[in-house]
């Protein structure tokens, strides 16, 4: 990601963990806040900005992190839909040359291929 951001390309990093720690070191070691729970804080995804949610990092590297329930509670992989869906809406994928998807490799469940199963990512 930083290579092609110093390379000129404009790129963005979507943190698909439920731990939303994908883009920690980007930002300076400064935890992100994620879609799921600034949704929760505000009262739901419709009342959320676009810039509570990307925020740009080293290099140009514009972060999200879709975030997820707490452990045992829910299905992380609906997060990360809702976080897609959110930010597909909210135009957050204008202008960009590359996005990245930071998903979990262990866990059997469709939210988490949601990228690559609708074509966003290959």
């Amino acid at each position: 990601m930083a290579a092609m951001a110093e390379m000129g390309q404009r790129v963005m990093i979507v943190g698909c963990d439920p731990k939303a720690d994908s883009t920690r070191l980007i930002l300076h070691s400064k935890a992100q806040t994620s879609v799921i729970q600034l949704a929760a804080e505000k009262g739901s995804v419709e009342d959320l900005e676009l810039d509570e949610v990307l925020v740009e990092g080293q290099w140009g590297i514009k972060c999200v992190e879709s975030g997820g329930p707490e452990p045992g509670v829910g299905c992380a992989g609906r997060g990360v839909i809702t976080s897609i869906t959110y930010l597909e809406e909210a135009g957050a994928y204008e202008d960009l040359d590359f996005v990245t998807y930071d998903v979990l490799g262990d866990v059997v469940c469709g939210g988490f291929a949601m990228p690559i199963r609708q074509g966003k990512a290959q």
